[in-house]
């Protein structure tokens, strides 16, 4: 019964089942090892899980929490960016708890945007931008992050990004730390971004989900930057920081009008969720200094692990600066389609990976791309190291 049309509506034609679930299923249906799909395979820390059984117990959160989430979070959260980058929020009216990031950057981008809008955003972008710049009616115009072969990273080119603002651009959506890629924007790219926001007139989105993972640089929030906080909507998460992945605790921070209006899509989406997370996630962010810095060298050390593997396997390896997802070229195999080469690599040698091509408005740009990640034991990954050397004979 279809009533002589498509049943999924025409702006979401495009997106099918998300190359993650692909992934995630081929790894399970042949027992190899899943560097696909970005979830560590331990749990954080221990007093964060109890926090969280303390409040189950309590009775914390079990029935529904309030729509901006508990009042010990939304504080524990601008304690948190006070602390980090000197920005001062309201708790009461400038803090929106989400349904993690994902949830965030769907309210943001549904409520500040109007059909016939342009976003730019960040290519290879994560999957959900461009369905949800397309559920909001907008237009998505990419601006490549292009690696750098001499540097092995991948940059920005400010002036492709000027050269793409338009008099239909409303919205600047902004990753840094940038996945896939890793790459972690400069102090001065940074600037030039605020810069053209500013004498535009435009919205920013950030996605800053890494912030706690940066090995080379700094995190600087775009919010900290003259003419910034009154424009910009930063989201973060507890997933990625914490390896409480399906907990999906996600926040946005911004000036009282903005996060007035996310709030106004995001109540008809979830409304609230994860009641006695939030409590501890609160107790979390307050974790001393050493969890963090011991948390990010842990995952420097994986980093370099399996990207010594990979580079001993044969692959084009570009160096994250941050994020858990190292990206390699597969040309020195000869090969020339990653979604080809990341199906068939799990007979091969027993491990999954994510062809970036999915990520591309044009897959041509990124189509001998491949994306591993090392968020998982130190063990699993000199395995899978093991294994993709086969690769080689």
């Amino acid at each position: 019964m279809t009533h002589g049309r498509p049943l999924l509506n025409r702006r979401l034609a495009e997106f099918g089942t998300t190359i993650f679930a692909e992934m995630s299923a081929l790894a399970v249906r042949t027992g190899a090892i899943n560097l696909g799909q970005g979830f560590p395979d331990t749990d954080g820390p221990e007093e964060v899980r109890e926090a969280a059984v303390r409040a189950l117990r309590a009775g914390h959160g079990n029935q529904y929490p309030p729509g901006p989430g508990v009042p010990e979070l939304r504080t524990a959260i601008t304690g948190h960016q006070q602390r980090r980058y000197g920005l001062a929020y309201d708790p009461d009216t400038e803090v929106l708890v989400t349904a993690g990031a994902t949830e965030a950057i769907a309210a943001s981008l549904l409520a500040l945007l109007e059909p016939g809008d342009e976003v730019i955003a960040l290519e290879p972008y994560y999957d959900s931008y461009a369905a949800c710049i397309a559920m909001a009616g907008a237009t998505r115009v990419p601006v490549t992050l292009r690696p750098d072969t001499s540097a092995g990273t991948f940059r920005l080119d400010l002036d492709e990004l000027r050269a793409a603002v338009t008099r239909r651009t409303r919205l600047l959506l902004i990753n840094t730390p940038h996945n896939p890629t890793g790459t972690v924007l400069s102090r001065e790219e940074l600037q030039a971004i605020a810069e053209l926001a500013c004498e535009h007139d435009l919205l920013v989105v950030t996605d800053e989900v890494y912030e706690h993972l940066v090995f080379e640089g700094e995190h600087l929030p775009l919010a900290g930057f003259p003419g910034m906080r009154d424009r910009t909507v930063t989201i973060s998460s507890a997933g990625k920081t914490f390896s409480f992945t399906g907990w999906k605790v996600g926040w946005a921070t911004a000036d009282a009008p903005l996060i007035a209006a996310v709030r106004a899509a995001k109540q008809y989406l979830t409304y609230v969720s994860a009641g006695p997370f939030q409590y501890a996630i609160a107790e979390a962010l307050n974790l001393p200094d050493t969890y963090f810095d011991g948390f990010r060298a842990d995952l420097r050390l994986k980093r370099d692990l399996l990207g010594d593997g990979l580079r001993a396997a044969g692959f084009e390896v570009y160096q994250p600066a941050g994020t858990y997802f190292i990206t390699t070229d597969i040309a020195p195999f000869g090969e020339e389609d990653a979604h080809t080469f990341c199906r068939t690599l799990p007979e091969r040698c027993g491990v999954v990976a994510v062809p970036n091509s999915v990520f591309y408005d044009d897959p041509d740009a990124g189509r001998t791309q491949v994306r591993f990640t090392f968020c998982k034991k130190h063990d699993v990954l000199a395995e899978a190291a093991t294994r993709l050397r086969r690769l080689r004979s």
